[in-house]
């Protein structure tokens, strides 16, 4: 770098006359490499210039060449990066900021240390240096070649030189020993000037004793050379001796680890003997134990926990290369293969324990037999079938299996004798039906007669001939003579009664709470024998299997060796209880086609009671067997529910009208009116409520279009009677069983039986009075053309001679006449059980006065001062009609 230096100063700074203060090999940051040199310089004339030059080499490398150059008073900021560790980087902010790598610390330090004190000595301007150690700012520039480079030329550059804070305390102190310091200088350098001399006398005097201390030093070197001969030799002497005593420690080490190695050896075989190690006493127990009483299941439980203790002990790294170890392990795979094999026997033999003692006892009643005795004897197994499922899988689904497959043929047996003495009983809750009742009956009878009811769709077959055709006949003989909307497959309506259904609806309730316990019962059981409360990890030999279910497919895939976790007992709790009682929902169907054939009303209770059945096995578990069964049902259920509220309707729609008897109320409305009352009496606080009443609207406005549609057609019976019996019938049916959805009908009916009442009221007055009635006509005829009413007299057709005629063809006697005419033809039209005779026969009274009354307003204003007067009194009709009412 010296050599450089002077190049520079000879080739570019001298003749510029400038000169070379400090110099750094830099290149620029983040580029390719390309070396080039940073000058601090100061001019020789003045005033004093101070710039930082960059100068390059030239392309052929043969000398240097000046490049930039910037004026120091314009730097502004100098950044060293880091103030604490070495970093060769640092910025010069000038008109922008200029980053720079140098080639080493050492030379970015000196220059920064150059142009701080460059800015201290020649500018006013001070430049902030950041990240720069205090220590460099502070001290002068370190020894060296660098310090003559930066120290040395900067003397060149001026005489003066500048005294640090150490130099100026020094002169302080000397010139406060002579007072004289200031004002005699000459005397104060001449002092200086002999001390000078002493000074030089007193190191003069000095050399010989140097001289003295360096013969010493020699002295003392040969010493040293003897001493380090005899180290030499005792060294010799001591290796021998060393040798000896690394033998001694590696003998040593090798004594202290086969102490070690066998501390820890012995610690393993305590280990595996204290973990593998299966007492004598469970060995026997797993052999020859007795699955037979308690105490013997009792220790062949706890003898398979210890064994599955020991076959589950978490070796240890290499425990399983030893021979003793593999040993042991195959002994407890044996006993393991062995216990299993024994108890799974046991097991299956117990599964197959004849019961057909305790079905002859419920062969007769309406029970299901109780198995708690069973459950409890299997229960005390539950333990070794949680011990199995965790070791054998394949032998704890066997054993599932042949639980299933002999408890769904026990449960068919059981559940199928159930439901045939549950059909013996509903047949029996008809009239028809009791004719069974007095037979002895066997199960291939009961089959034969409802074999018609068997299968997947539940269809009913039977007469239904009498359901296409109903007819109009008098009120007295309906029911005798019609057919019934009651009236499903072979029953008729005259042979069911309140007691039958309640019969039918207790039969039904036990069939539903004998079945109920039972499912749940077994669940619980399931739940408690075969562990699947919980998720388990099984493990067990290869298998891959699908296995077809009733409801539902049950896979697994169990890769050899490798443990797996069943996704979801809840699912094969399910699937397990779907092929145990894989009967009941199928029995379940027919027993419910059966009831509906019987009576299609028995559909009401069916639902209600199922609904309810439903509702609580919900809230126990939504996704359990016996909720997922029942709830399939109900839904055959409901649709029986809706057939028969569309059967109905379609009843309503064929009726046809008798032209030879009068109507009366129609069979439908009635029927309607028992329908309602029976649906109100089993649907009170039901859960499906809401389906009843979606019932009830299509019905009733099918009842009011299927009357209007009858009062149409009638012939004998006139319109607005028709309308008006059977509207009143409707209103009076829902008033009393005060129906709250159907609020909006019953006004409405009252509404048609009034407007019905007053048109048939009206058109029926017509024929006491009519021609009078047609007189009054043709004078009002008159007025509404524009005539006066004190003119009409004049005219021709209504003047007072034909009005008087017309009045005397209607004396008292004959207008009583008429009116006994009138109530005969009313009576005749009406039925006696509405019994509405006498609210007709005071309305028409009402009319006949109001008519009256009018007739003589229109005499006194179209035939004023004429005295003609009707020759009866309003008393007279009011004496007539009830004559008339009591007569009758």
């Amino acid at each position: 770098m010296t050599a450089i230096k002077h190049a520079l100063q000879r080739d570019i700074f001298t003749p510029n006359d400038e000169r070379l203060l400090s110099i750094v090999n830099v290149c620029k940051a983040g580029k390719k490499k390309r070396n080039c040199f940073l000058c601090a310089t100061v001019t020789t004339e003045r005033p004093v210039q101070v710039n930082v030059v960059k100068v390059k080499k030239s392309d052929k490398g043969d000398f240097y060449k000046r490049q930039t150059a910037w004026a120091l008073r314009d730097l502004a900021v100098v950044d060293a990066k880091d103030a604490v560790k070495e970093n060769p980087e640092f910025d010069l902010h000038f008109d922008k900021v200029y980053k720079w790598v140098a080639s080493s610390t050492v030379e970015k330090n000196t220059f920064i240390s150059c142009i701080w004190k460059l800015n201290q000595r020649y500018l006013r301007k001070k430049i902030d240096f950041i990240n720069v150690s205090s220590q460099l700012l502070e001290e002068s520039v370190p020894s060296g070649e660098n310090q003559s480079v930066a120290g040395g030329d900067e003397e060149a550059v001026d005489e003066y030189q500048e005294l640090n804070a150490r130099e100026e305390q020094d002169i302080e102190i000397m010139m406060e020993g002579c007072e004289y310091a200031i004002s005699n200088a000459e005397a104060f350098a001449e002092k200086l000037s002999r001390e000078l001399q002493v000074l030089d006398g007193s190191i003069m005097a000095s050399e010989k004793q140097v001289n003295i201390l360096m013969k010493l030093l020699d002295e003392a070197l040969k010493e040293v050379d003897q001493i380090e001969l005899k180290l030499s030799s005792y060294e010799e002497m001591l290796q021998s001796v060393k040798e000896q005593m690394d033998q001694i420690s590696e003998s040593n080490h090798l004594i202290h680890l086969s102490n070690t190695n066998n501390v820890k050896l012995l610690s393993e075989i305590e280990y595996l003997v204290n973990h593998m190690d299966l007492a004598k006493g469970h060995i026997k127990a797993l052999q020859e134990g007795d699955l037979t009483s308690s105490r013997g299941i009792e220790a062949c439980t706890n003898a398979a926990d210890a064994l599955l203790q020991c076959m589950n002990v978490a070796l240890r790294p290499g425990h399983e290369m030893l021979h003793a170890v593999k040993q042991q392990q195959q002994r407890f795979s044996d006993l393991r293969e062995q216990f299993a094999r024994r108890l799974a026997s046991h097991l299956n033999s117990g599964f197959g324990h004849d019961q057909s003692s305790t079905l002859a006892q419920h062969s007769v009643e309406l029970t299901l037999p109780n198995h708690h005795p069973f459950h409890r004897d299997l229960l005390r197994y539950a333990k070794l079938m949680e011990w199995l499922k965790n070791t054998d899988y394949g032998k704890y689904e066997g054993l599932t299996k042949n639980y299933m497959d002999y408890l769904s043929r026990l449960y068919e047996r059981e559940i199928k004798d159930f439901f045939e003495v549950a059909k013996i009983k509903m047949t029996g809750t008809t009239r028809e039906g009791k004719k069974f009742a007095t037979l002895p009956r066997k199960e291939s009878a009961v089959k034969q007669e409802t074999e018609s009811l068997h299968g997947s769709s539940g269809k009913l077959t039977g007469s239904t001939s009498s359901l296409n055709k109903l007819s109009v006949q008098s009120s007295g003989n309906r029911r005798s003579q019609s057919s019934s909307l009651l009236d499903m497959g072979n029953m008729s309506a005259s042979d069911l009664d309140v007691a039958d259904r309640t019969k039918f609806d207790k039969i039904f309730e036990q069939v539903l709470s004998e079945l109920e316990p039972l499912c749940l019962a077994e669940q619980d059981f399931i739940s408690k024998f075969f562990k699947l409360q919980q998720h388990q990890s099984i493990s067990g030999t290869a298998t891959n299997e699908v296995e077809e279910m009733d409801g539902g497919t049950l896979s697994r895939s169990y890769p050899s060796g490798v443990p797996q976790t069943v996704s979801s007992e809840k699912d094969m709790i399910r699937q397990m209880m779907t092929k145990i009682f894989r009967c009941i929902e199928p029995e379940l169907n027919n027993l419910i086609a059966l009831g509906d054939k019987i009576d299609s009303f028995n559909s009401l209770y069916m639902l209600v009671k199922m609904s309810h059945h439903v509702w609580t096995a919900q809230n126990v578990d939504p996704a359990s067997f016996l909720s997922t069964t029942l709830g399939n049902v109900l839904v055959t259920v409901k649709r029986n529910f809706d057939k028969c509220i569309s059967n109905q309707m379609k009843q309503m729609d064929e009726v046809k009208i008798s032209k030879k008897s009068k109507v009366g109320i129609l069979p439908f409305v009635a029927e309607f009116e028992e329908f309602a009352a029976l649906a109100e009496s089993i649907f009170k606080n039901a859960e499906r409520r809401g389906d009843l009443d979606k019932a009830y609207i299509k019905l009733i406005r099918a009842v009011f279009v299927s009357v209007e549609k009858v009062a149409n057609e009638s012939q004998k019976t006139p319109r607005d009677v028709v309308m008006m019996e059977n509207f009143h019938h409707i209103f009076a049916t829902l008033s009393r069983l005060k129906i709250s959805c159907l609020e909006a009908e019953k006004k409405e009916a009252k509404q048609k039986y009034t407007d019905h009442l007053q048109s048939y009221v009206i058109y029926s007055l017509g024929q006491p009075l009519e021609k009078l009635n047609h007189f009054f006509e043709g004078v009002e005829a008159r007025v509404a053309q524009g005539i006066r009413e004190e003119e009409v007299s004049y005219q021709l057709a209504f003047n007072k001679q034909e009005l008087r005629k017309v009045i005397k063809e209607y004396p008292g006697k004959e207008v009583k006449k008429g009116l006994d005419n009138l109530y005969k033809k009313v009576d005749k039209h009406l039925c006696e059980e509405e019994n509405l005779l006498q609210v007709v026969w005071h309305s028409m009274q009402d009319e006949f006065i109001r008519q009256y009354k009018h007739f003589e307003g229109l005499i006194a204003r179209c035939y004023p001062g004429s005295g003609i007067t009707m020759e009866f009194t309003i008393q007279d009709i009011l004496d007539y009609c009830s004559s008339i009412a009591q007569s009758h």
